[in-house]
């Protein structure tokens, strides 16, 4: 949760007076529970957006997750129909398996942003995986950039907001 993608994005959506929530999966720094190898964790982010919907009556939810927080987070887009779309930043596709891949399938719009240097979401496979997914789509290639995004936070943060207001406007 405190990593610094995640934290650029949120702080970079909260400057913005944008609602925002972020979590940590279960097992994950100070939540508790243990890690389910992704059943469980995708159940925490539906429960996470039906508390958004339900109980705080929020219209529209966008999704944004980081590697892991990618392939679950955005498996979740077919969860609502008040989710808008999702920002998936390094999607471990190589890593996760097919499951991920087609349970984040949706023609709702969708941005992939990527490192084109990530050995871990494997930036030469980005292209294969992108070309799986359904319009509307688009991408970011952010040059220089590892997995990890050093120094690249800030750029990060601002394809995830334009991208955001791009599908809300």
């Amino acid at each position: 949760m405190h990593n610094n993608v995640v934290s650029g994005v949120f702080n970079s959506f909260v400057k913005k007076e944008i609602s925002c929530m972020r979590f940590n999966f279960r097992g994950v720094g100070k939540s508790t529970g243990n890690p389910t190898i992704g059943k469980g964790e995708l159940s925490d982010v539906k429960a996470c957006i039906d508390h958004l919907t339900r109980d705080l009556h929020f219209d529209r939810v966008f999704i944004c997750g980081y590697s892991y927080g990618a392939a679950i987070g955005c498996s979740a887009i077919s969860h609502s129909e008040k989710i808008i779309g999702y920002c998936a930043i390094s999607f471990p596709w190589d890593f996760m398996g097919l499951k991920y891949k087609e349970l984040s399938q949706s023609k709702k719009p969708k941005l992939f942003i990527q490192g084109n240097r990530d050995n871990l979401a494997i930036y030469e496979n980005f292209e294969n995986h992108y070309n799986f997914y359904l319009e509307p789509k688009q991408y970011r290639i952010i040059k220089g950039a590892d997995h990890f995004y050093i120094g690249f936070t800030q750029e990060v943060a601002k394809e995830a907001y334009n991208f955001y207001r791009s599908i809300i406007e």
